[in-house]
């Protein structure tokens, strides 16, 4: 049951829109959250839960030799809590708890309220250095699971992201893979102008990982990246994932400010019919 049963490519993009319905429909029941941060990444997270590339087992949480992804922008959390009840891991009903009190599913991941979640996060920039951690934990323990961070390319200003960057190609660490959901877009407007860090490719080639450049809503290339890391050999990888804010939603696709607000029910309704 570790290994997961991949989809094929149609099966696949039904997923994403599934996923695309959860987090409109959930973030508009709790009046707040971040749907356009989670709309961004849903490619990503598609192929990662239903893609084959996971080994989980959602009876089994705390199975040792499961991989892990640490989900460091943890705003984005609609977006992993529609792919973990998809998965199996909780009722899909759950989803509409989102962000009501005494609910498991906050506006940022508790790895101890609930099943499937690695890393407590929401302290933007911090993810890499938890999943790093991580990585070298399955090294020292003799386990060859993986690990998978998801960063968002606003975090990317913070230097802690650049420390673990560093350590991390030091230790050669070549079970650990960045995601980095390049939507072009942070809270308060495009990253280029909050902090520009371009190129952003060539940042990560000069901390000695192995880079990969894609468009994050093509699925087969999101899968091709995926593939390709796991071959790479005593050095980490990252996947830069061209991305757009809100993506599937056109609404939002065109202002950045629905970063942190909601959809209306009578714009959500809109919004489901345009994902399909």
């Amino acid at each position: 049951m570790a290994e997961r049963e991949r989809l094929q490519l149609d099966e696949l993009e039904k997923k994403a829109r599934i996923l695309r319905r959860h987090i409109i429909t959930m973030t508009t029941k709790a009046g707040s959250g971040h749907p356009s941060s989670s709309l961004s990444m849903v490619e990503i997270l598609t192929a990662l839960y239903f893609g084959g590339v996971l080994r989980y087992d959602p009876s089994r949480p705390d199975w040792p030799e499961r991989d892990r992804l640490i989900l460091s922008k943890g705003h984005g959390c609609p977006a992993l809590y529609a792919a973990l009840a998809e998965a199996g891991y909780f009722p899909v009903q759950w989803l509409n708890r989102l962000r009501q009190l005494g609910s498991p599913l906050e506006g940022h991941p508790n790895m101890l309220a609930l099943p499937g979640i690695e890393a407590s996060t929401g302290s933007l920039g911090q993810g890499l250095s938890i999943a790093l951690g991580h990585a070298l934990a399955a090294r020292l323990d003799g386990v060859g699971y993986r690990v998978y961070a998801l960063l968002g390319d606003g975090e990317c200003d913070e230097g802690q992201v650049w420390e673990a960057a560093m350590a991390a190609s030091h230790f050669g660490t070549d079970n650990l893979t960045a995601i980095v959901d390049y939507n072009k877009y942070q809270q308060t407007g495009p990253v280029e102008k909050v902090m520009d860090f371009r190129p952003l490719d060539a940042k990560w080639q000069a901390f000695r990982w192995h880079v990969v450049e894609i468009n994050g809503h093509d699925l087969h290339q999101v899968l091709s990246a995926l593939e390709e890391v796991k071959g790479i050999r005593e050095q980490p990888q990252v996947i830069i994932a061209h991305t757009v804010k809100g993506k599937g939603v056109s609404a939002l696709e065109r202002d950045y400010t629905w970063h942190g607000r909601a959809l209306s029910p009578e714009e959500a309704e809109r919004a489901l019919e345009e994902v399909g």
